[in-house]
């Protein structure tokens, strides 16, 4: 693995039209399955609280709300974990600096330490934001992501929507994030072997790059195979089934 800046986007692969479609169909399977969550659902649960092992922040994508993390949150919160959600992040529609200082806000406001990031697509650059500009007191101790753009995406410049546009390979904020390398190897960039949303890849510089066993942009969050190896490395432990990514 080299120390190239990311905006070289190192994952970047291509995959045939069937692969393409049957990867965003299995996608939004399970995007419809978190909208169509009942009501008694779609609250924190008090039991996020509670726990004596390190606290665990979550940070959906854009378009996301946290219950996109529940599948793993329930089970890192089960295993002693407090589980903090960011209070009115609704669907993660704002400004990426904008979210990392409310984000910032709670772990201040509460005194955590030794927190551990789990971020999902957007919300993996939220979280290195923070761990490069707003987290003075170093209460971040790692962060792990899942298909995160670090390099940006193709699909930014092709779609009209203001939200996606800080996700371009050529903005500037993302470039200027892709070169704060330093906080790399506090990070375990998790992506699958082919991601539509994300087709540069997730590869970043200097940090444990690890393969999930599936396609998908949203899949690995409800795959109970890939909840595994994000619990395994939330924990800190080793990849397990998930194959390094060195290209």
């Amino acid at each position: 693995m080299t120390n190239a800046p990311s905006r070289e986007r190192p994952g970047r692969r291509r995959v045939g039209l069937r692969r393409f479609v049957r990867c965003l169909v299995l996608d939004y399977a399970f995007v419809w399955r978190v909208h169509l969550d009942p009501p008694s659902k779609r609250s924190v649960p008090r039991a996020y609280r509670e726990g004596d092992r390190a606290p665990v922040l979550l940070l959906p994508g854009v378009y996301e709300t946290w219950r996109f993390l529940r599948p793993i949150a329930d089970r890192l919160n089960a295993l002693g974990h407090p589980v903090v959600v960011v209070p009115g992040m609704r669907h993660n529609r704002r400004p990426i600096a904008t979210t990392a200082e409310a984000a910032q806000a709670v772990l201040d406001a509460h005194d955590l330490r030794d927190v551990i990031v789990l971020g999902h697509s957007k919300g993996g650059l939220i979280g290195k934001t923070m761990m490069v500009s707003t987290d003075v007191d170093r209460r971040i101790a790692r962060m792990v992501t899942v298909n995160s753009p670090f390099s940006g995406t193709r699909w930014s410049t092709v779609l009209p929507n203001p939200a996606l546009r800080a996700f371009s390979p050529r903005d500037a904020a993302l470039l200027r994030l892709a070169d704060q390398v330093d906080a790399n190897a506090r990070i375990t960039s998790m992506a699958s072997r082919f991601d539509a949303h994300v087709t540069e890849g997730s590869v970043l510089p200097g940090a444990t790059n690890l393969e999930f066993p599936v396609d998908g942009h949203f899949r690995p969050l409800g795959n109970a195979r890939c909840q595994a190896l994000l619990i395994r490395a939330v924990q800190g432990g080793p990849g397990g089934g998930a194959g390094p990514v060195s290209r």
